[in-house]
């Protein structure tokens, strides 16, 4: 009778042990769900504000519509890929498209603020000035929702891969998840734009 006790008492805590992992899971998975959908909303402040900066500087540029088009391609492709990351933010695949895709819409960025600089009448207008601040200063949100979505990721996958955790991981086929990263060092750069 006494063994029986104990052997009951062994299966219910490695029971207890399996759900709290399944939960922890859960929980871990969700924080950096969240953390994705702060940078999708940044993300789509970034993208309507785009648009505007582009009619904006239209009329000044109008020699430089090739650099407009980049912009607006690049920022197309972006959104594109944010709809299709924001369906599975898990989805590894998903997330470097989106890391992709903002890179490149970075770069067209800082080739329009490049190109910009030719213009003093494009820089001294308030509404381009309004629009840039509006746009740098949203490049600052989506830089520290960045950073806490992946540092929910990074939480999700150290605790996935713990041994026995990646045991049940497996059996409940809870993946491995890409941090957001930017690709290349010249991304990494913040354009030096000066109006």
């Amino acid at each position: 009778m006494g063994t029986t006790v104990i052997g009951l008492v062994v299966i219910a805590a490695v029971v207890l042990y399996l759900v709290f992992i399944y939960n922890r899971l859960v929980s871990l998975r969700n924080e950096f769900k969240n953390g994705f959908a702060q940078i999708d909303v940044q993300l789509q402040r970034r993208h309507d504000l785009i648009p505007n900066l582009v009619e904006a500087a239209k009329a000044y540029l109008a020699h430089e519509k090739t650099t407009l088009t980049q912009v607006m391609e690049a920022r197309n492709n972006a959104v594109s890929a944010q709809q299709d990351a924001a369906g599975d933010p898990g989805d590894s695949t998903r997330i470097q498209r989106l890391g992709s895709a903002e890179n490149l819409l970075t770069k067209a960025l800082a080739n329009f603020y490049a190109v910009a600089e030719n213009y003093p009448d494009l820089k001294a207008n308030e509404t381009i000035q309004q629009l840039m601040e509006e746009l740098s200063s949203t490049e600052n949100r989506v830089a520290f929702a960045r950073q806490a979505y992946n540092d929910g990721v990074m939480g999700y996958n150290t605790f996935r891969e713990q041994f026995p955790n990646n045991l049940i991981a497996g059996f409940f086929a809870f993946k491995e998840t890409a941090q957001l990263q930017l690709e290349s060092p010249e991304a990494r750069q913040a354009p030096k734009v000066s109006f």
